[in-house]
């Protein structure tokens, strides 16, 4: 049975689109095979853009490409997808807030998976100059991703 994997940030244009190729590229370096991955806006702002230039030029410095077009987040994905990750606590109550009251998907703090307490809010780089906090939020993603998939799907 095929496990559904959203990604959430506030924009979908820095942190979530960094999750989600990361967390292709840890399934398929993992051989783990039936889940989809996708990422979403909270807000609607960029809607049908590509991600900040910042996250593909740090995705590409991985050797990752970067090929999503922002969407924001719907009704339906709350019960499409099995696990819902949002990056801070503003996403996690927003999340708790939009879900619906039958939602089947987890909604869960990427964080929270392999991230020490401290560490465990993936800052929004977005505002910042420079590069450095898009690459402190894939370093975050590729320790989070590696330590969900390990403990939530592999068999």
């Amino acid at each position: 049975m095929v496990k559904k994997v959203l990604m959430i940030c506030l924009g979908n244009i820095c942190r979530s689109p960094i999750a989600e190729v990361v967390m292709v590229d840890t399934l398929e370096k993992a051989k783990v095979k039936d889940v989809e991955v996708d990422s979403a806006a909270i807000g609607g702002w960029h809607v049908g853009n590509r991600a900040d230039p910042r996250a593909i030029s740090t995705l590409q410095k991985h050797g990752l490409k970067c090929t999503h077009i922002v969407r924001q987040i719907k009704k339906q994905d709350f019960s499409e997808f099995d696990y819902i990750f949002g990056m801070d606590d503003d996403n996690m109550s927003e999340l708790r807030r939009l879900a619906p009251k039958d939602s089947k998907a987890e909604l869960l703090l990427l964080g929270d998976f392999g991230l020490e307490k401290k560490n465990r809010i993936i800052e929004d780089p977005y505002y910042e100059r420079g590069a450095e906090g898009f690459e402190t939020a894939y370093q975050q993603c590729v320790v989070s991703c590696a330590a969900f998939m390990k403990e939530r799907l592999q068999k």
